[in-house]
């Protein structure tokens, strides 16, 4: 991913943003984006009412050569050609039992799905229809594992990087096997024609064999040298993803162009609300539980992600008893683990952030 002379860039990327449009717009020639979009030419240090740095960068070279270290810890993609796949080997037996132990209760059984987290399996071959055969049915297509990813190593490099959620980047190789050798049996892919059973083994060799059912229906091709031309034509088509007619003024009667299949098998339907719970009438809601509400209940009112609950007093009790208050405060305000200090909200003081902390450890 990373060359030795890759430079770390330190310039802000609007100024080389400014620098790569005004030499696309060179003699006031309206041009396309890729995704159809026009490109107005920069008139007086301004492109439309913004406006543009017109300083020049000949000379700049801020920035320096990164180290075989920060090379190697960024450098983790695992691409579709094999690229960046470790050695290493798993049972769909062995993935199970992780499944169970750290996913499932996120994921659910078999990867079906709960608690709002992703569905991984089920809905085979409905993007593909939607994609190669429109006239197949209106159902949204599904983004499982068995019916969206076109390859198999982003789901190798992506387990292994993010997950298990509270614990990232604590598997290990033989261990990501096991369980992308799970997932894929649930969602009943074949490796060379033959099923992942209980004892299948996936090593490299056989990783390499995947050919998920979904390759061929992501469009447009972006690799190699033309795949910047097919993305373009593909974007500029509004009938690839949407239908209506493009318009941005004066449009009249126009159909203005609209996506022409949503992804909206969403389970529980996401939340468009923006503002805290509604107070009851004659009920006080203290400061401290907005607070909670705001910045600490998406971890602290899910037990998956393996926080100590709000209302869980045994929880709280044991944690008081290993800690004692002064280190769960400490903690709180520094942050531990998987959670930034003071829950990722920094215009808390330390004394309010106690007293939420104080709000969850005497909440029924």
């Amino acid at each position: 991913m990373f060359m030795s002379e890759v430079k770390i860039p330190v310039i802000g990327t609007l100024l080389a943003l400014s620098i790569a449009v005004s030499s696309a717009m060179a003699g006031d020639k309206i041009q396309k984006n890729v995704d159809g979009a026009l490109i107005y030419p920069i008139k007086n240090n301004s492109y439309q009412g913004y406006a543009v740095n017109p300083q020049k960068t000949n000379g700049f070279n801020h920035g320096r050569a990164p180290t075989t270290a920060e090379i190697k810890a960024w450098d983790i993609d695992v691409m579709p050609d094999g690229t960046g796949l470790p050695e290493g080997k798993g049972s769909v037996e062995q993935g199970d039992e992780l499944y169970t132990a750290q996913c499932a209760m996120c994921h659910g059984d078999f990867g079906m799905g709960g608690k709002g987290y992703p569905t991984l399996s089920g809905g085979e071959g409905t993007l593909k229809n939607q994609l190669v055969n429109p006239e197949a049915g209106d159902e949204p297509p599904s983004r499982t594992i068995g019916s969206y990813w076109p390859y198999a190593s982003t789901l190798y490099w992506y387990v292994q990087s993010a997950m298990p959620f509270p614990n990232p980047k604590s598997l290990t190789n033989d261990e990501t096997y096991a369980l992308v050798a799970y997932m894929l049996s649930i969602n009943e892919i074949q490796i060379d024609g033959e099923d992942l059973d209980d004892d299948y083994v996936l090593d490299r060799a056989k990783f390499l064999k995947i050919k998920m059912p979904n390759e061929d229906g992501f469009y447009p091709e972006v690799n190699g040298d033309v795949g910047s031309k097919e993305m373009s034509k593909y974007l500029n088509n509004a009938d690839n993803f949407g239908q209506g007619t493009r318009c941005m003024k004066d449009c009249g009667d126009t159909p203005i162009v609209k996506i022409a299949y949503e992804l909206n098998d969403f389970h529980p339907t996401p939340s468009t609300a923006k503002g805290l719970p509604k107070e009851k009438e004659g009920e006080e809601i203290s400061e401290a539980q907005k607070i909670y509400e705001a910045t600490c209940s998406a971890c602290h009112a899910n037990a998956a992600i393996g926080a100590p609950v709000v209302g869980d007093k045994e929880a709280w009790d044991t944690l008081l008893k290993e800690k004692g208050i002064e280190e769960i405060y400490k903690n709180g305000i520094d942050g531990i683990n998987a959670m930034p200090p003071k829950g990722g909200n920094m215009d808390l003081s330390d004394e309010k952030t106690k007293i939420v902390i104080d709000y969850m450890i005497q909440a029924k």
